[in-house]
């Protein structure tokens, strides 16, 4: 039985082991997050294109790019120069219906 602390210190550890966050690891989902982010111009351009021009309501595809930037520009500035303290973001306008 002289493996049983070990054991036991093994499993205490593996659970925290698991759950720990590395911040490589954040950059590089974060990174991957603003890639697809920019991967999505294409798609917003082809929605446009089949739009209706005399719809009652359209949808605001420049607010939605405007807001994709915003977001995609929050992304870099963290991974440029990552901060300890929150800063002003200005808000999204999240409704794209006129």
């Amino acid at each position: 039985m002289r493996f049983t602390p070990f054991l036991i210190i093994l499993s205490l550890a593996l659970p925290a082991a698991a759950g720990a966050v590395s911040p490589d690891t954040e950059r590089a989902q974060l990174a991957r997050l603003a890639a697809e982010l920019a991967a999505l111009a294409p798609l917003i351009d082809e929605a446009e294109r089949h739009a209706n021009p005399d719809a009652r309501i359209r949808f605001q595809y420049d607010w939605l790019r405007q807001d994709l930037e915003r977001v995609q520009q929050g992304i870099r500035e963290h991974l440029q120069a990552p901060r300890a303290e929150p800063r002003q973001v200005p808000p999204l306008r999240g409704d794209y219906r006129r």
